[in-house]
């Protein structure tokens, strides 16, 4: 029996092979259902060239969006996303300061981080007490310190799920409804690749904002930057 390790190992090799081979539509694929067993940032990263390569400029930007999103210092799809951007005069997101923050390091090293600060301060103010330590200066100013870190953590813990909130359209000329029907009336049509964030649900249909409007979209028309 294949372990799930041994499975996402094939199908990378196979999406490589096949990226070698030149038939990026197989790589895709491969890419595709490797990602979706584990959004590694260098299966990300392959994928936006593999879309990229076959004319899909909006799953290219969304896979490498994506890689960001597991490893914010992947600086070869950052360098992707700056010229895909440019060679079709796309803007990327608008990020909050709190977004920004979020960024500086890896997705899972906030929680970590904001866990760990915390139980230390709680540690250093009750094992004192509990073990009948003598309280010394170095508790008070470890607790101090754990405490200021646990603060400075959570703002970017907020950016996470904000950011969490950003997609972008993956066919052209998407329409943006009044209300979410078909018959509804299109506001305006959306670039495929454009950056919009969803606020609410409601059936098929996601309310969304974009920099210049807000309407519903169809959900199999937007792909999130958060990866399943």
């Amino acid at each position: 029996m294949v372990s799930r390790a041994e499975a996402q190992t094939n199908l990378f090799s196979e999406a490589l092979a096949a990226q070698r081979a030149g038939d990026y539509a197989a790589a895709a694929h491969a890419y595709e259902q490797a990602a979706a067993q584990n959004p590694a940032t260098g299966t990300l990263q392959n994928l936006g060239l593999t879309e990229w390569r076959r004319g899909r400029r909006a799953p290219a930007i969304l896979a490498w969006e994506q890689a960001i999103w597991v490893d914010p210092f992947n600086a070869a799809a950052r360098e992707n996303l700056r010229f895909a951007r440019k060679a079709a005069s796309l803007e990327g997101p608008e990020y909050s300061w709190c977004e920004a923050a979020s960024m500086w390091l890896p997705l899972n090293a906030w929680p970590l981080l904001a866990g760990t600060s915390l139980w230390l301060a709680v540690a250093m103010v009750l094992l004192p007490r509990v073990l009948r330590w003598r309280r010394s200066i170095w508790h008070q100013a470890l607790a101090a310190v754990s405490c200021a870190v646990f603060l400075l953590c959570l703002p970017s813990l907020y950016g996470v799920h904000t950011r969490a909130r950003i997609g972008f359209v993956l066919t052209k000329e998407t329409p943006l409804r009044l209300t979410p029907t078909r018959d509804a009336q299109t506001i305006l049509l959306l670039q495929e690749g454009q950056p919009i964030r969803w606020a609410r649900t409601r059936g098929a249909y996601w309310f969304v904002h974009t920099s210049s409007s807000s309407g519903w979209v169809e959900r199999d028309q937007i792909g999130r930057i958060c990866p399943k």
